[in-house]
């Protein structure tokens, strides 16, 4: 069998991509800055252009202490938020001691057919260097035939000084389109931070 060797190292010359190769890219769509904000709202951008749709939270930094952040749906374009989820989450964490660290699911944090808002954070704390940062995925939201599905991942800086990793997975179920989604924590104002939102291609 013949081996054949590039004798040029630039990729200068390639004009066109290889059909093989993935095309996929984040668009961003929109930013939003929390300033002691009751909820961060997203009521537009979010339709059948894209399959799949990223939020993308930078230090997102509670007025309250011990507080997580949560989200919730809408299928009337941010009338009303309450869509039908179930979800199942799991929290790692280590303190900086050294001395406490657990891997265990997160029985506080799951919902089974409620309409509450959905955390997706673990506790953080309101100190002036603690935040949350992290990232939600929601699959399709524009679907009239299949729920919902949704992936979230964050860590924070948790108010007994511990790293917090967290980790949920859900449903909306319901089959008709979601349009929006509206951010805040489980109590109190987002004092500060940065919510993006990506359309995937």
């Amino acid at each position: 069998m013949a081996l054949n060797f590039a004798n040029n190292n630039s990729l200068s010359a390639i004009t066109t991509q290889p059909s093989g190769l993935s095309s996929s890219a984040m668009t961003l769509l929109s930013t939003q800055t929390a300033s002691s904000s009751s909820t961060i709202d997203f009521t537009s951008g979010i339709d059948s252009t894209y399959d799949e749709y990223v939020f993308k939270f930078y230090d997102i930094h509670g007025a309250t202490n011990s507080k997580e952040i949560t989200f919730q749906g809408s299928t009337n374009s941010g009338s009303s938020y309450g869509v039908t989820i179930t979800s199942s989450a799991l929290v790692a964490y280590h303190n900086e001691a050294g001395n406490s660290a657990v891997l265990e699911y997160g029985s506080n944090s799951d919902l089974a057919q409620s309409t509450n808002f959905q955390m997706i954070s673990g506790n953080a704390g309101n100190g002036n260097d603690e935040s949350i940062s992290g990232e939600l995925k929601i699959f399709n939201p524009s679907s009239d035939t299949f729920v919902k599905h949704f992936i979230a991942r964050s860590n924070c800086y948790n108010a007994n000084d511990y790293s917090q990793d967290f980790y949920v997975g859900g449903y909306f179920n319901t089959t008709s389109a979601i349009n929006a989604f509206q951010f805040k924590m489980l109590s109190g104002n987002i004092d500060a931070g940065v919510i993006k939102l990506y359309g995937i291609s």
